[in-house]
C-alpha cells in the first residue's frame, strides 16, 4: 500500500530463493503446498503479471484444491501481507490501544484472515491473564450471518473480537 519503501511483490516473486519463497507462502499464506508452488515460481521466472503468477500456481496445484477459492488466493495473500508488513506490530498496537482505552471502554477488532485473528486472540488473552488490563468479551469470534454475507460477500471472512478495559484499581 505504501509504495515509498520496502520490497514489491514482483521483487519477492522474482528475487527470493525457493526456500525463502516457500517460507513466505507457508507463514503468511498458510499454504500447505508452499514447496511445489515456490519451486514452480522459481522455474517460471521472470513473472511479470499477476495473471502469469496465478497461472503458474493454478497449474501447480490444480483446480481441485480448495474449491471455494482460486488456487492462487493464498499465494497472493502471502505476498500482500509481506509487502505491506500487515502483521508487523499488531500485538504492540493492540496493547497500546488497550492502555489508551478508558476504564470500562470497549476495544473491538475486525480481522479478515486467520493470522490477524490469531494475533488478536492471543494478545487479548495475554492482556487479560497477565496484565489484568482487559476482560475478553468474545471467547469465540463473532462471525457474519449468512444474510450479511449474501448482502456483502467481503464479510465472509470477517471475525469480530471485543474486550473491555478493566477499571483502574482504587
Amino acid at each position: 500500500m505504501d509504495r515509498s519503501g520496502g520490497r514489491t511483490a514482483s521483487e519477492l516473486v522474482n528475487g527470493l530463493a525457493a526456500r525463502e519463497l516457500e517460507e513466505l507462502l507457508r507463514r503468511f499464506g498458510e499454504e500447505r503446498l508452499a514447496r511445489p508452488i515456490a519451486r514452480a515460481i522459481v522455474e517460471s521466472r521472470p513473472l511479470r503479471t499477476t495473471r502469469e503468477l496465478a497461472r503458474v500456481v493454478e497449474q501447480t496445484v490444480g483446480r481441485r484444491y480448495e474449491r471455494r477459492l482460486h488456487p492462487a488466493t493464498r499465494t497472493f495473500q502471502a505476498l500482500r501481507i509481506a509487502v505491506n508488513e500487515e502483521l508487523e506490530g499488531l500485538d504492540r498496537f493492540l496493547e497500546e490501544a488497550a492502555r489508551l482505552t478508558t476504564p470500562e471502554g470497549r476495544l473491538v477488532v475486525l480481522t479478515y484472515h486467520s493470522l490477524e485473528d490469531r494475533i488478536v486472540k492471543h494478545t487479548f488473552r495475554r492482556l487479560e491473564r497477565e496484565a489484568g488490563l482487559l476482560r475478553v468479551l468474545t471467547k469465540k469470534p463473532v462471525r457474519p450471518s449468512r444474510e450479511e454475507v449474501a448482502r456483502n460477500l467481503r464479510a465472509r471472512s470477517a471475525k469480530l473480537r471485543a474486550a473491555e478495559r478493566i477499571a483502574e484499581a482504587a
